[in-house]
């Protein structure tokens, strides 16, 4: 759960990032009906038997490409029901030949690094060792939780356990255990 939820969470920001629909302060407003629909589709998706039906990353192309109704999500969809008679043709591709595809959407997403305040090392240090380490695991999830984790002992190292939120404490302590267990 603490996998999903926070690759979901990560998954929702950036895409919300690509598209311009994050408010001031970078939070996606409505997050709530987003966190239930994908909460539903995984639900539904284990109850298939199937993979986890959750947000994903790639949708930042289409966000790039101007998709941002749903209607495009539709037609995908629409699509993928036809593409089930020809999936075993897919098989045939080489996963290396379209990790390209990934490339280009990891860098349409790198854009919003510059936001981040880089002369602030307990802030700026986590974002990028997250930014780092979502690439090299394949894992939207563990870069976040090496963030939060690099965020609450660079934020106490420097002193300033105080601007860290009580909530910020139990979600490195749960992260640091899913590691640990791993």
């Amino acid at each position: 759960m603490l996998s999903d939820f926070f690759d979901t969470v990560g998954t929702v920001v950036g895409l919300g990032g690509e598209g311009g629909f994050l408010d001031e302060s970078g939070r996606l407003p409505r997050m709530r009906r987003v966190l239930v629909v994908d909460s539903l589709a995984a639900l539904a998706g284990g109850l298939a038997s199937t993979s986890s039906a959750t947000t994903y990353i790639e949708s930042a192309s289409g966000i790039a490409d101007g998709a941002r109704t749903g209607l495009a999500s539709v037609v995908t969809g629409a699509l993928f029901l036809a593409a089930m008679f020809v999936a075993p043709l897919a098989g045939v591709i080489p996963a290396e030949a379209t990790a390209s595809a990934l490339v280009v959407v990891g860098f349409l997403m790198s854009g919003m690094l510059a936001e981040v305040d880089w002369r602030d090392l307990p802030h700026a240090a986590p974002a990028f060792l997250t930014a780092i380490v979502m690439p090299f695991t394949w894992s939207i999830s563990n870069g976040i939780g090496v963030g939060v984790i690099a965020h609450v002992l660079l934020m106490t190292a420097a002193g300033r356990i105080r601007e860290i939120h009580p909530l910020l404490w139990l979600v490195a302590a749960a992260f640091a255990a899913f590691f640990a267990l791993a």
